[in-house]
């Protein structure tokens, strides 16, 4: 199959185009082509412009492009920038699948757990819709209403924490865990839905293959966390303490809004790929930890 991916250079794609690459041709949109053929290597095709895509000859659209969440502080204008960086990308390549004579099969497109805002303990499958309304929800409806437009089968990745060495949000954590400084985040209860970037790339690989699965899909490991327990598991692995709680009120002072990512989590279960009968190769935090740690 003739694949392409937005995002290729980020967390999940630069781990995804090496499993796609054993069996399909594979292009890469990206603002730096020199940047994307030296992390991802010749093997792709690196193009600056969707004006340089034949959507006729694509079977499969993997949109997983996106300004990052949580590396600026909040301000207008940064959230206004998350937000353009998902959406237009997104109603440009479904604008793009619905004028081409023949259509690409599958548009699998990038969203979060964030849809579903703020929720307690509340076990969360794919058809909850009290959601709680603040920027998390709104960025990740609107993206998906985007996808949406596209006139194909679409598939809305609700992706969890990302669990890996190489990048994303544990990479951040560590350096103060190793230091003996990790601990809770407020009063430590929120739940963390996470998922080990194996299992990611695996889900998105299973979605390619099975065509008869499609709109949301909760992208996490079937046993989440509360934030407390990431943190005494995560010290575990690292054999070190984890007694350094971080105050909200020290946590909103640094970061704004954007703590309330890290104060407020979901509960939320895989339900769909479970009934599919996906096997989680790391379903379970602690030995996921051990292994993303052992092996780098």
């Amino acid at each position: 199959m003739n694949i392409l991916i937005t995002g290729a250079t980020g967390l999940i794609g630069s781990e995804l185009y090496k499993h796609l690459l054993n069996h399909h041709s594979v292009t890469v949109l990206t603002r730096t082509p020199a940047r994307a053929y030296l992390k991802l290597g010749h093997r792709i095709e690196a193009v600056r412009s969707l004006d340089k895509v034949n959507f006729n000859d694509t079977d499969v659209v993997i949109n997983l492009a996106g300004e990052p969440i949580v590396n600026k502080r909040w301000s207008p204008e940064q959230k206004q920038r998350v937000y353009d960086s998902r959406i237009t990308l997104t109603e440009e390549i479904a604008e793009r699948i619905n004028h081409a004579e023949k259509k690409p099969k599958t548009l699998i497109s990038g969203s979060a757990i964030g849809y579903y805002g703020r929720q307690g303990d509340q076990v969360i499958g794919e058809d909850y819709e009290h959601c709680y309304d603040e920027f998390s929800h709104q960025l990740c409806k609107d993206w998906e209403q985007a996808a949406q437009k596209a006139q194909t089968r679409v598939c809305l990745l609700r992706t969890g924490i990302v669990l890996s060495a190489r990048g994303g949000a544990l990479t951040k954590m560590l350096p103060a865990f190793r230091f003996g400084m990790g601990g809770p985040l407020g009063d430590g209860r929120q739940y963390m839905s996470w998922i080990h970037l194996d299992d990611m790339v695996q889900v998105i690989m299973y979605l390619i293959k099975y065509d008869h699965i499609s709109g949301p899909i909760n992208a996490t490991a079937p046993h989440p966390v509360s934030n407390e327990e990431f943190s005494k598991t995560l010290a575990q692995v690292l054999r070190r303490p984890a007694f350094m709680r971080m105050p909200k009120a020290v946590l909103r002072l640094l970061m704004g809004e954007m703590a309330d990512l890290m104060l407020y989590g979901q509960n939320v279960q895989p339900k769909r790929m479970l009934k599919e009968g996906f096997r989680f190769r790391h379903p379970d935090l602690k030995p996921a930890l051990s292994q993303i740690l052992s092996r780098y």
